[in-house]
């Protein structure tokens, strides 16, 4: 029986505001091992960086096994109690079975899930709408060339499936239809066009007057701009010129857009979003030029901003100044985004480590956990548990006496 959605779902990269906080986290662990509150550890076959959402009593990822000369590029689900896989459908079949970039994959977007459908993209190799029962309702490709695969994620707004393809040879946003895949809309990016690999975030601004207007932030190449979701049309944009391949998710706190601008230095820009057209030289509130991540995405907390670089250095800043409060190392090397929960962060680094940490004036470590495999995915968390992914497996980690009480509200 497959469940319906529940409020504390994480239905999307990094949950239900794209920002790595998640609701109601109580009883979830802060302590684990190979041995130590793991509920359940699944083997995932193949090669892919998506990180886990969860719906419908149901874990989802995507993943590109290695066949021959082909690579199969498949949705996977697991069940939420057991970890046993329920469904695994290959979506696309390409002729390709190259590991591009190490740090990449041929399954590198994150999956979204709505009442109905799992959505999946895998860049170039094409987008498609998936049903519970593992149907391919329908499929879409938007061709685009890139150096290092795919890997920006898809998001859901309203009845839309929004996309980004930014290659070198062409670049655009798309919205399709979620029922039937048909494009509702499309914006060209502005030339120069170059690579980049960004997830877009919706926000929604409270204007004195007004209703509200949303938002969709999609950073690109050499420039970010804000998109009316529902038809596509361009409300703000904000150049850096030296920035490309792009990674991080915006984040949106303290009413400002906080965008990063890619390789070869990145910067973090903090933008006000109440302007039109160009508003490079009139809307940016500050500006910080070191420690800026090139892969993790920052994740806000109170009036401060938390981000780890790619080499492990944690910078706190304040959202109001853009002022550095204060750094540690972690150690380690870091591609997966910060998660909120529960009171704590949680930082997951390339070798597997875990450091856990309680928000404030100073470093406050809780925990350090280590699990066997890398740790490039984002972590999800859902039904009192974390759901982490690492190179060869995804685990449900959970407090025991959390996963009892679970168990005990799930009977009927």
């Amino acid at each position: 029986m497959v469940l319906a959605l529940a409020p504390q779902d994480w239905r999307q990269f990094r949950g239900p505001d794209g920002q790595g906080h998640a609701g109601d986290a109580a009883g979830i662990p802060f302590e684990w091992s190979e041995s130590r509150n793991v509920a359940w550890k699944s083997a995932v076959p193949g090669r892919g960086w998506s990180s886990p959402v969860v719906g419908h009593g149901r874990v989802w990822l995507t993943t590109a096994v290695v066949d021959g000369r082909e690579t199969s590029l498949r949705l996977m689900s697991f069940d939420i109690a057991t970890g046993r896989v329920a469904a695994s459908t290959e979506v696309f079949r390409i002729r390709n079975a190259d590991l591009l970039n190490p740090k990449n994959s041929h399954a590198s977007p994150t999956p979204v899930v709505d009442d109905e459908r799992v959505y999946v993209h895998f860049g170039s190799e094409g987008t498609a709408a998936i049903a519970l029962d593992g149907t391919i309702v329908w499929r879409a490709k938007y061709r685009c060339l890139t150096q290092h695969g795919n890997g920006g994620s898809p998001v859901l707004y309203r009845d839309l499936l929004v996309l980004t393809c930014d290659g070198a040879d062409s670049a655009l946003v798309a919205a399709l239809d979620v029922r039937t895949g048909k494009e509702r809309w499309k914006a060209w990016r502005r030339e120069p066009w170059s690579q980049a690999y960004v997830t877009p975030l919706v926000i929604h601004l409270d204007q004195p007057g007004a209703t509200g207007t949303d938002q969709l932030v999609s950073p690109a190449a050499f420039y970010a701009a804000a998109y009316d979701p529902a038809n596509g049309k361009e409300i703000w944009r904000v150049r850096y010129d030296d920035g490309f391949s792009n990674v991080p998710r915006p984040v949106f706190a303290n009413g400002l857009v906080l965008i990063t601008t890619g390789f070869q230095q990145p910067s973090l820009l903090a933008v006000r979003p109440d302007g039109k057209g160009d508003v490079t030289r009139t809307h940016i509130a500050w500006r910080l030029d070191r420690g800026v991540p090139f892969t993790p995405s920052p994740i806000a907390v109170g009036d401060s901003l938390y981000m780890v670089s790619d080499a492990g250095i944690l910078s706190v800043v304040d959202l109001q100044t853009g002022s550095v409060r204060w750094q540690e190392r972690l150690g380690g090397n870091f591609s997966s985004s910060p998660t909120l929960a529960s009171g704590v962060i949680f930082f997951s680094s390339e070798e597997g480590v875990t450091t856990v940490i309680r928000p404030g004036a100073r470093f406050d470590q809780v925990a350090v956990n280590q699990l066997e495999a890398p740790i490039l995915a984002s972590m999800a968390v859902s039904d009192r548990s974390l759901f982490v992914r690492t190179a060869t497996h995804l685990y449900r980690l959970a407090n025991s006496s959390a996963l009892q009480t679970a168990r005990t509200e799930a009977r009927p």
